[in-house]
């Protein structure tokens, strides 16, 4: 697949690739980290600011009504983003963590009970363990998980041999934030769903790269940030089909999420306000939408073609560096690549690139389960966004030189 883009003047749109990190012009490599924001977003936040700073919703007043008109296009911007059936089952959250978190401690508590069963993958980040475990704890429930195989694929054999009539719920990642791989979630939810399972899709990684609709899709859960999608950070929503949010419990108590309240008992609001206590983050809400507008714009068939280029060009380069070893090779993948160089320590990695001006990302990206499966105790990641370059990965590859014969 071919792109039709400029990327020249792609990069003219985000004015931070003009910062100079130790006398180098930056070379960012940190995108599944979170990427970075085009002139437009800026100017959104800063518009907000500057000419209709308002709390939202219960004001009547020019700059209230203002600003709540602002916020709920940023709804129905998210809507079509996911083609979600109706904008309410579209919740703003503080972003993937707290959505998961959202459905665990809501939907978990309110349906799952002692002896029932909760999958989710060994490619999982925290924020897709931890609250299940949590809730497990709690509940009593027994947490399984996928194996994946060297390449880092998820074997969906023993995927369904997990599967039984005591599985209620299924949490997997769409995108690898470690690996890159796309999971093959539609046949994972199909699956589940067979036995009677809710799913939630992490689309924390996916979001940025593949076109997503949930209602093709038919999952019933699917939570994302907007900040790895060229938008602010600490703004993320949760999609979740109507009949489920009207059946679960609010997570938080507070304003805005009430229609009445005595000291005897409180009634709670329609969706999807039932799930938004207190005031939001209005100015992140609202630039979104000129995020996703920036995306649209330029087409995520073309930011997918160009990312899958450089994505095949990396991958061919690193492989002539004696020593260096790509974790992660699934057929299917997005513009990640991680990587170990024997006898080198992935940390003296990013510290020796970072003095070249290159950043890239080390550890074990909260994914330590992962790691562990690999044997290691983390890599190197390099991700790759719209406004990266050919030459900028030869740069890569030549820091990758320089840090070779520094430390071996």
């Amino acid at each position: 697949m071919s792109h039709n883009l400029n990327i020249a003047s792609i990069r003219g749109d985000f004015p931070i690739l003009n910062e100079v990190v130790n006398g180098k012009q930056l070379v960012y490599f940190d995108n599944a980290a979170t990427t970075q924001k085009p002139r437009l977003v800026l100017d959104a936040l800063a518009g907000y600011y500057e000419h209709y700073n308002a709390n939202i919703h219960r004001g009547i007043h020019h700059l209230a009504e203002k600003a709540t008109s602002a916020f709920e296009q940023s709804r129905k911007r998210l809507q079509a983003f996911l083609n979600a059936a109706h904008s309410e089952e579209i919740i703003f959250t503080y972003g993937t963590t707290d959505g998961i978190n959202l459905v665990a401690s809501s939907y978990g508590r309110k349906f799952l009970k002692e002896g029932d069963e909760v999958i989710i993958s060994t490619m999982e980040h925290h924020s897709n363990i931890v609250p299940w475990q949590m809730l497990c704890e709690e509940k009593g429930c027994i947490l399984k998980v996928i194996p994946i195989n060297d390449q880092g694929e998820l074997l969906m054999d023993e995927y369904e041999k997990l599967l039984t009539e005591k599985t209620k719920f299924v949490s997997v990642v769409h995108v690898s934030n470690a690996l890159g791989t796309i999971n093959p979630i539609k046949e994972i939810i199909a699956k589940a769903h067979a036995v009677g399972a809710k799913v939630l899709i992490d689309g924390a990684q996916a979001s940025s790269h593949i076109e997503i609709d949930v209602q093709e899709l038919d999952c019933d859960f699917y939570s994302l940030s907007l900040h790895k999608i060229y938008g602010p950070t600490g703004m993320g929503i949760l999609y979740g089909k109507r009949d489920l949010l009207n059946a679960m419990p609010p997570y938080r108590g507070g304003g805005e999420m009430i229609k009445e309240v005595t000291f005897a008992k409180t009634t709670y609001n329609e969706l999807p306000y039932k799930f938004e206590a207190g005031t939001p983050n209005i100015a992140d809400v609202v630039a979104a939408k000129f995020a996703l507008d920036y995306v649209d714009a330029l087409g995520k068939a073309n930011i997918a073609a160009y990312e899958n280029e450089l994505l095949a060009y990396a991958t061919g380069a690193v492989k002539e560096i004696e020593g260096l070893r790509i974790i992660g090779q699934a057929k299917e993948k997005v513009s990640v690549l991680s990587f170990v160089i024997d006898g080198i320590h992935h940390q003296d990695i990013g510290v020796l690139l970072d003095q070249q001006g290159i950043a890239v990302r080390t550890g074990h990206h909260c994914t330590q389960p992962l790691m562990n499966r690999f044997n290691i105790t983390g890599t190197s990641r390099a991700s790759f966004a719209v406004y990266n370059t050919i030459e900028e990965i030869d740069k890569l590859v030549q820091g990758l030189h320089k840090v070779k014969r520094m430390l071996r």
